[in-house]
């Protein structure tokens, strides 16, 4: 017989056996001690490892509560997370969304300024054109003009020498270089004004010599209008000194009669340029035809 079979049969009659046969029984006890422990030992090991084991369960539902409550603060913050991030996102969608606006109509701005632009630039070339042309066309109007003036002006230039010589002897055979005959047509004419301005020539003598340093004449034209006192000094011609004098005339009309001139006037067509920056200097003011007179102020 194989090993196997008498395995088998070991097996399947020996419980038989030990329960008919006590001294079999005994044997296979005695045979098992050496191997294992008795019953006593056995109950001590038990429950030795069944408080290690219920100890071990304690621990374990401790850690359970504590994973238990942690996991449920971590739920509560979680949830927490969950509705601040939900806020915030709402906010980020919000705002997400007014700067979605706010592009959108900067960007419809942008698309209005560039066609206006555009216009502007379409206006502009335009207009530019249109200068363009018309002052081409000056051009060509101003080179006509310029030829007409330049033949006029030889002809003046060839005349000049016959003009001059008339207008000397006319000068020398009807004295209109004298200064009388000037200042009496001015005077005429300033009294013609619809203003009702009168024109008077004083003359008075300087005994103490305060115009011209020593006694002597002082003639003045003084303009009388609405009560207001202008001295004026009516010329063919007017130079730096002249202007000086006059500046001391009138000063002297003023101290004798303690009344001071509204304004000082000189009326003359021929000003030198010295003597107008010396009228500026001394307040006096400058007219070269009696048409510009200006007697309002």
């Amino acid at each position: 017989m194989e090993t196997q079979q008498i395995k088998e049969l070991i097996l399947k009659e020996l419980p038989t056996l030990m329960q008919q046969d006590s001294g079999l029984r005994e044997w296979v006890l005695n045979i098992g001690r050496t191997q294992f422990a008795d019953k006593a030992v056995t109950e001590s090991r038990f429950d030795q490892m069944m408080r290690v084991i219920q100890q071990q369960m304690e621990e374990d539902r401790q850690s359970r509560e504590r994973q238990a409550r942690r996991w449920e603060e971590n739920q509560q913050q979680l949830l927490e997370l969950e509705r601040k991030s939900d806020e915030r996102w709402e906010e980020i969608q919000s705002e997400w969304k007014e700067n979605q606006r706010k592009w959108e109509e900067n960007q419809r701005k942008w698309e209005e300024n560039q066609q206006r632009l555009l216009e502007l630039e379409r206006k502009s070339d335009e207009r530019w054109k249109e200068n363009q042309r018309q002052w081409e066309e000056n051009q060509r109007k101003w080179e006509e003009n310029q030829q007409v003036i330049n033949e006029m002006l030889k002809s003046i230039r060839n005349l000049d020498k016959k003009y001059d010589q008339t207008l000397g002897a006319l000068g020398t055979r009807w004295g209109l270089h004298s200064e009388d005959t000037f200042r009496n047509a001015l005077s005429g004419i300033l009294q013609e004004f619809p203003s009702g301005v009168e024109v008077i020539h004083v003359n008075e003598f300087d005994d103490a010599g305060e115009v011209f340093g020593r006694p002597d004449q002082v003639e003045l034209d003084l303009i009388i209008r609405n009560g207001k006192l202008l001295i004026a000094e009516i010329k063919s011609s007017m130079s730096r000194g002249e202007m000086y004098l006059f500046e001391r005339k009138a000063r002297f009309y003023e101290r004798r009669h303690q009344r001071t001139a509204h304004r000082l006037i000189v009326i003359s067509p021929m000003v030198d340029k010295r003597a107008q920056e010396v009228a500026a200097k001394l307040g006096i003011t400058v007219y070269s035809y009696t048409d510009e007179v200006n007697l309002t102020d």
